[in-house]
């Protein structure tokens, strides 16, 4: 079974795009022909199973949601729909929480990562119930003032990590922890 992995850009003040769902501009990396974020998307391209997003993250056209991953998307919602087939991807609405869709996304993936991709509520919701082994962040040096922070409500405790990787980029820094857990 493989490792599950928290993937988001994030500004230098904590937030993960505007309150009206704007990203304003944080993944403008990803787009850029630049060798050092090609091989981080080509990383998580190449070694990513199966996603897991919430349902506005995803939106409400399956048409609208561009992205290279050919692999299944696990979109958590409350309303129950049809899975979706769409150039070599499937989007399956998942309505009975996380560790279902966890469940369903790891038997997808198999020996590669499940990636949680989106949104803040949807990785809040990981980290606090401790299914989250690894965290990427693409941190842009923009600050928002304003919108949806990563970390609130994270749950009590204190979650311990180690930096296991730093990748400098031109208008974003790459950073990899590992999720330390208590013998």
């Amino acid at each position: 079974m493989g490792k599950v992995l928290l993937d988001m850009a994030i500004s230098l003040d904590g937030f993960i795009g505007r309150l009206d769902d704007e990203d304003a501009g944080l993944y403008d990396w990803y787009f850029a022909p630049e060798d050092e974020a090609a091989a981080v998307k080509d990383e998580l391209v190449e070694s990513t199973g199966a996603m897991i997003l919430g349902r506005r993250c995803f939106g409400d056209d399956p048409d609208g949601f561009d992205t290279p991953y050919k692999i299944p998307h696990f979109v958590l919602t409350h309303t129950a729909r049809e899975t979706i087939d769409r150039d070599g991807m499937q989007f399956i609405f998942v309505t009975d929480g996380i560790e279902r869709a966890l469940d369903l996304a790891q038997a997808a993936a198999g020996d590669k990562l499940v990636c949680v991709a989106g949104g803040a509520q949807t990785a809040q919701q990981f980290i606090r119930a401790g299914l989250i082994d690894e965290i990427q962040l693409h941190l842009v040096p923009i600050l928002l003032g304003d919108g949806k922070r990563l970390f609130d409500q994270t749950g009590a405790d204190v979650l311990k990590l180690e930096r296991t990787r730093v990748i400098e980029g031109q208008g974003v820094t790459h950073l990899r922890f590992r999720t330390v857990r208590s013998a």
